[in-house]
């Protein structure tokens, strides 16, 4: 176990502090949980895909025993493969139908992987991805959203290009974006560095509280005065809970789960279509195995304790893929370990399973608490850019951890670090037909065939002398 954590997996804080440490989690997975459905769009409920992330995190922690601290969010791995569902269904119904099938599909990859994996072992995993692979990738994931993360600094800017570059035009509403995006990453760095007991295990929510305090400041000036430019704050969300007056829903509503679609599409669904999303949903399955596996050396590297050895890659591919499976059934997108909570053990040092536990059972509450849901979505990008920041930073910084316990003298090492980072930064992606192939996808891969060849030849020349 890591002496640096201030939980450790099996501790169990005091309940109202549990609550605290909980609600920081959701708010750092939030934004992206909720950013997939709208993305897809053809009707998919941002609630539903909260309650299926929430579910699929309990089963998750369900079969790796408690003992891995991750949130499972939704994957935008998959956004191609649940466009390319929407898009080759004969109706909306055969859709929804469609995004559950290929959830279901990908997470029986999962399993047949967990299977082999029991019986094989994870020793030839480590050697198909040793440090010099797992490092780069996992400093990939942090670095790739880098630009997620100053495009939500600047949500409220205007870019313009000059040149090969683009900039970013500093009128008066991308200042106020850049304020309130520093004020929030000022706070959040300050309780991390200074903060005492509470203040420094709960940053994101003060730091979130913060930004959002100054972009209401604004946000009142802007109504007051007019200036449409001060109005940091979209108060939509509030506004459509009341639009036909005081209701029950108003205040608690049944989120719109993919199942009820999905039921209505049976009658539609033929052969063809089935090839049509295995086609969209298998190979990405594997690409995201490849980053399943990143994320929990990453993890195991915070906390100190091998994921992979306990409580086993098989158990964590099984939570993985039957926890996409059952949170695709409700909120139609297949989940990932999100690289956005391990971002937050690794800041607050607090790996106790059971605040991911807690954190997965208020977000299946909150997801029929409709004001709760309306404040959420009105968080301005520009105060979560400020969060991202640091939680991106973090993945990034954790994967050059694991770069520097590896030897960069031997050119074996050297070259397979320097190619994964290289083509992943550079944004060698690649579309297949219907297969996306991300950036870090296609930066691992070669990493590994890099890896592989190189010291294949090393062992070669050592044997020839």
């Amino acid at each position: 176990m890591n002496n640096n954590l201030v939980y450790g997996i099996h501790d169990k804080p005091k309940f109202s502090n549990l609550l605290v440490f909980a609600i920081q989690q959701l708010l750092a997975i939030m934004a992206a949980t909720i950013a997939v459905p709208v993305i897809v769009g053809n009707g998919m409920s941002v609630s539903a895909a909260l309650f299926g992330a929430g579910v699929g995190t309990i089963v998750y922690q369900l079969f790796t025993k408690f003992r891995s601290p991750v949130f499972l969010g939704s994957s935008f791995a998959f956004i191609g493969s649940m466009a390319a569902a929407f898009a080759g269904a004969a109706t909306a119904s055969l859709g929804f139908l469609g995004i559950i099938i290929g959830a279901v599909l990908a997470g029986l990859v999962y399993v047949v992987i967990a299977v082999i994996v029991k019986f094989a072992g994870v020793k030839w995993i480590n050697k198909l991805m040793p440090a010099a692979v797992i490092g780069p990738t996992v400093a990939l994931i942090g670095l790739s959203l880098a630009g997620a993360a100053v495009n939500d600094v600047f949500s409220y800017g205007e870019k313009v290009q000059f040149g090969l570059n683009s900039y970013f035009v500093m009128n008066t509403s991308t200042w106020i974006s850049l304020i309130c995006a520093l004020v929030t990453f000022a706070v959040v760095v300050l309780c991390s560095v200074y903060g005492k007991k509470m203040t420094k295990l709960i940053p994101f929510i003060i730091g979130i509280l913060a930004g959002y305090a100054v972009a209401l400041v604004f946000t009142v000036i802007g109504i007051s005065t007019g200036a449409q430019e001060l109005k940091v704050i979209d108060f939509t969300p509030f506004e459509a809970l009341f639009a036909n007056g005081v209701q029950f829903s108003s205040f608690f509503s049944l989120p719109e789960f993919t199942f009820l679609e999905a039921f209505n599409g049976v009658k539609d669904f033929d052969p063809a279509y089935l090839a049509t999303v295995a086609v969209a949903y298998i190979p990405v399955a594997f690409v995201v195995f490849a980053e399943h596996i990143a994320d929990h050396k990453n993890l195991s590297s915070i906390i100190g304790t091998d994921l992979l050895e306990q409580p086993g890659l098989h158990r964590t591919l099984l939570g993985d893929g039957v926890g996409s499976m059952v949170g695709a059934f409700f909120g139609g997108c297949p989940n990932t370990t999100y690289g956005e909570s391990v971002g937050c053990v690794a800041i607050t040092r607090n790996a106790s399973v059971a605040t991911i536990t807690v954190t997965a059972i208020i977000a299946i509450l909150i997801s029929f608490i409709s004001p709760f849901v309306a404040f959420l979505d009105s968080i301005p990008g520009c105060v979560m850019g400020g969060v991202c920041i640091t939680l991106y930073g973090f993945i990034a910084v954790s994967g050059l951890k694991m770069v520097q316990k590896v030897n960069l003298e031997d050119n074996a090492n050297l070259f397979t670090v320097s190619v994964i980072l290289i083509t992943g930064i550079g944004g060698m992606a690649m579309s297949i037909g219907e297969i996306a192939i991300t950036s870090i996808a296609c930066a691992l891969i070669l990493g590994i065939i890099v890896n592989i060849v190189l010291n294949l030849k090393k062992k070669n020349n050592d044997g020839e002398q």
